[in-house]
């Protein structure tokens, strides 16, 4: 029996029962992690900065805040799965980044500071109790979720500035990729921006969020070449975690509840808005889409 799924030289079958083709299909289920010894580190430049201007951590609200965005994706019909507890990993509550999802199963990643390498082994345990297929294992340097995105059938993206993710993972997930047939986008950028995710999200079919101040012209310019409209928003909110939106398809979309213009745009849209408030976690380094990981989403092929 071999951990891995993925057939070399493509045609790996898609998974049946988990995987997705989008960013933005109906989210069936999905993966959190757990708020029980999360604290601000440190090593994060976001959580460096709140402390600089005063603000103070609190784990009762840290735990209040990730229970409202729990009961928000419940209440929008997603099956909430979680990690177990590690007392090691204060920033296992960021899932997005141990893991992605594909659309042939789990790629298993590996996330650069130190306090947050050993975050591969509950998720990896957990893939291997629910029967999730492992895609693959990256191995060639330093992977983080929050720069991945399966943006539309048959199209991926990852950003890397070698502060989180670098070149050496990207490319090797690019080929796996490209071997299925699926254009793929390796995008650099900056490294004080934490992730890709920080600066540009999905919000539903052809719609997506993005910091148009900070990004790359050329990646906007391939970003509209894929038919995806952006809603611009600033630096400033950027910054503070305004492009880190969860859609929940069918119309539906989760955005931190302090991304006020961000929502007010969403619903000029049309679009039903969930708004958790997760402002204590996100001045850690991380909102909505860095606190889970898609396990299931409705095909849109």
């Amino acid at each position: 029996m071999t951990l891995r799924i993925r057939q070399r030289g493509g045609g790996t079958p898609r998974a049946t029962n988990w995987g997705l083709d989008s960013e933005y299909g109906r989210l069936t289920d999905v993966l959190v992690g757990p708020v029980d010894h999360f604290s601000w580190q440190a090593g994060n430049a976001v959580a460096q900065r709140s402390v600089r201007v005063g603000r103070d951590f609190d784990a009762q609200v840290a735990r209040r805040q990730h229970q409202e965005m729990v009961q928000a994706f419940e209440e929008a019909g997603t099956r909430v799965h979680r990690l177990e507890p590690d007392a090691n990993l204060p920033y296992q509550v960021f899932a997005r980044d141990s893991s992605v999802m594909t659309p042939w199963g789990a790629v298993i990643t590996q996330p650069r500071k130190p306090y947050r390498r050993g975050e591969y082994a509950a998720c990896l345990e957990f893939y291997l109790r629910q029967g999730i297929p492992i895609y693959d294992l990256v191995t060639a340097g330093h992977l983080e979720g929050g720069d991945f995105m399966v943006l539309q059938p048959g199209v991926a993206v990852c950003g890397y500035s070698g502060e989180r993710s670098s070149e050496a993972a990207v490319r090797q997930v690019e080929e796996w990729f490209r071997s299925e047939g699926w254009d793929f986008y390796g995008y650099p950028f900056d490294s004080h921006f934490l992730h890709l995710d920080v600066q540009f999200g999905m919000l539903a079919p052809g719609l997506a969020v993005a910091c148009t101040e900070a990004l790359e012209p050329a990646f906007l310019e391939w970003v509209a070449a894929q038919g995806i409209r952006v809603i611009p928003v600033t630096y400033g909110d950027a910054m503070d975690l305004g492009c880190n939106v969860v859609a929940l398809g069918n119309g539906r979309v989760m955005v931190p509840a302090s991304s006020r213009s961000l929502i007010a745009a969403c619903r000029a849209e049309g679009l039903t808005v969930y708004a958790p408030d997760v402002s204590m976690i996100s001045a850690g380094g991380g909102a909505v889409h860095c606190m889970c990981q898609a396990l299931r989403r409705d095909s849109v092929a």
